[in-house]
């Protein structure tokens, strides 16, 4: 279920966000706007510009997925495809990690040679694809991190279902090292004065799991 804690009254929907939350109004399995969008949502209001939106669906979810995006431009990424491939996704099973980019029918341009620079080449939607066991939302397998999916979505200024703000700057924290990029510690620094102590803690725990050494982790524990 989804809920809002905070008290505070709804915000009027940016125009890029709300042709998404329109396109997955009639979407029945669980889906949840992420990334940098979501961020602002805890915010209610841009706090920067952004090349895409990015929302979670769950990997056993990608049948209803296909279906429900029939007519799009379609290019899955995961580890058995090239980096910049651009064969259309086809409905197969995806290995995670993974994405989805997609581009609406309204754009009318056929399909590149090469998706090097997908939010340029009119790919604005971005579908991260996730993992779920029982009633827990997966995070990482080794090590074992997990939330209960009751807890990883709530309602912010915006009304959509929205990844809780500790879960979405771990995911930040976890892709860091690997790629990292200006804007993720933007976003932390603009959502830190806004955790709870409770997430907080978790937030913590969590990066301390999987990267010990984050640079992040001096600033939550002040």
């Amino acid at each position: 279920m989804v809920e809002r804690t905070d008290g505070q009254p709804m915000t009027p929907i940016p125009e890029p966000v709300a042709r998404v939350a329109d396109l997955m109004s009639n979407f029945r399995p669980r889906w949840s706007l992420c990334g940098g969008w979501a961020v602002d949502a805890w915010l209610a209001r841009q706090t920067r510009d952004h090349g895409d939106i990015d929302i979670a669906v769950f990997q056993d979810d990608l049948r209803a997925l296909f279906e429900h995006l029939a007519g799009w431009q379609l290019i899955a990424h995961d580890p058995t495809v090239a980096g910049n491939t651009s064969e259309p996704w086809d409905g197969r099973p995806l290995v995670l990690p993974a994405h989805i980019h997609a581009r609406s029918p309204d754009a009318g341009h056929r399909l590149p040679d090469r998706l090097d620079a997908p939010a340029q080449q009119g790919f604005g939607l971005d579908i991260q694809i996730n993992e779920r066991t029982g009633r827990g939302w997966v995070f990482s397998r080794e090590p074992r991190l997990t939330m209960p999916l009751r807890r990883c979505v709530k309602q912010a200024a915006w009304g959509l279902p929205t990844l809780v703000a500790e879960v979405l700057l771990f995911y930040k924290a976890y892709t860091r090292p690997k790629e990292p990029r200006p804007h993720y510690d933007l976003d932390f620094l603009a959502l830190l004065p806004h955790l709870t102590n409770e997430q907080r803690d978790w937030l913590r725990e969590a990066i301390s799991l999987v990267h010990p050494g984050h640079p992040w982790l001096p600033q939550l524990s002040l």
